[in-house]
């Protein structure tokens, strides 16, 4: 059953993004500004559009999409690049790569949900992990990451191994987030080492 419209949900709506979930991301940026003005940026789970067309209005990004749906952003303004397909997939991966290096990495992608909160949550710690490879792939040094996260039990494990990537990483919950979500966003700046 959908939720009932909330605050964030009706200023989506009178703004023109399509979901509410850009008012995460404007939070992020405003408290820790991770994002540069033209900025080269990949955004992982890219549907329904709302993260790259904050950061394609707001901060004039260049913005490469990967989801497995299209998002809807027909009237998206400046540079934007659309991939269909799963990141998990070896060739899309691939093409991410080669598509890089960015500047950034953003990722609002959530796993299909089962309504087991373990089998969820291990779900959405195995995409921020190929969020993690992708950084290592293909983000520029002193580059930064952002990743939504289901809290199950991995986030400090996760956040260990961002500290052995970034100069700072942290966990935030912005306010833009429903208070009954047990989502996260693990954020790391200053990108140090690409593993080898």
């Amino acid at each position: 059953m959908r939720r009932e419209e909330d605050h964030y949900s009706r200023q989506a709506r009178r703004e023109g993004y399509p979901a509410r979930s850009a008012y995460k991301l404007k939070e992020i940026q405003d408290r820790f500004s991770l994002f540069r003005k033209g900025d080269r940026v990949l955004d992982v789970g890219a549907s329904p559009g709302s993260w790259s067309l904050y950061l394609l209005r707001e901060l004039k990004a260049i913005v490469v999409g990967v989801d497995l749906t299209p998002p809807k952003l027909e009237t998206a303004p400046g540079s934007f690049t659309f991939l269909q397909g799963n990141i998990n997939d070896a060739d899309v991966f691939q093409r991410i790569t080669e598509m890089g290096p960015f500047d950034a990495i953003v990722s609002d992608a959530a796993p299909a949900t089962t309504g087991s909160r373990m089998v969820d949550s291990m779900r959405s710690a195995a995409l921020v992990e190929r969020v993690l490879q992708a950084a290592d792939a293909s983000l520029r040094p002193r580059g930064n990451l952002v990743a939504k996260l289901f809290q199950g039990g991995e986030e400090g494990e996760l956040l260990r191994r961002m500290r052995e990537k970034f100069r700072k990483a942290r966990a935030f919950k912005p306010q833009a987030s429903r208070s009954e979500s047990f989502e996260i966003y693990l954020l790391g700046s200053g990108f140090l080492i690409k593993s080898t």
